[in-house]
């Protein structure tokens, strides 16, 4: 985990790419989980680099911020 970590901060630096693995790590969320999101449409937006997929960081970011509006409005199911 402390090497994705490394990774991801260090692709932060010099690109503003991740990979799946990466983009996972940096929001906090499973490998498979984002790429379950990204097959349903949902998730945050991807782009294709050849036959790779990449996550850029504002991406990911703004993804997040638009998912706290939701859990801010949410109230678990109770009416």
């Amino acid at each position: 985990m402390d090497d994705e970590n490394e990774r991801a901060a260090r692709a932060k630096k010099g690109s503003p790419f991740l990979n799946t693995a990466q983009a996972a790590f940096y929001i906090g969320l499973s490998l498979r989980t984002l790429e379950k999101m990204r097959l349903k449409g949902h998730g945050p937006k991807f782009r294709k680099h050849g036959r790779f997929v990449r996550y850029h960081i504002d991406e990911l970011d703004a993804w997040s911020k638009g998912r706290q509006n939701e859990a801010d409005t949410d109230d678990g199911g109770r009416a």
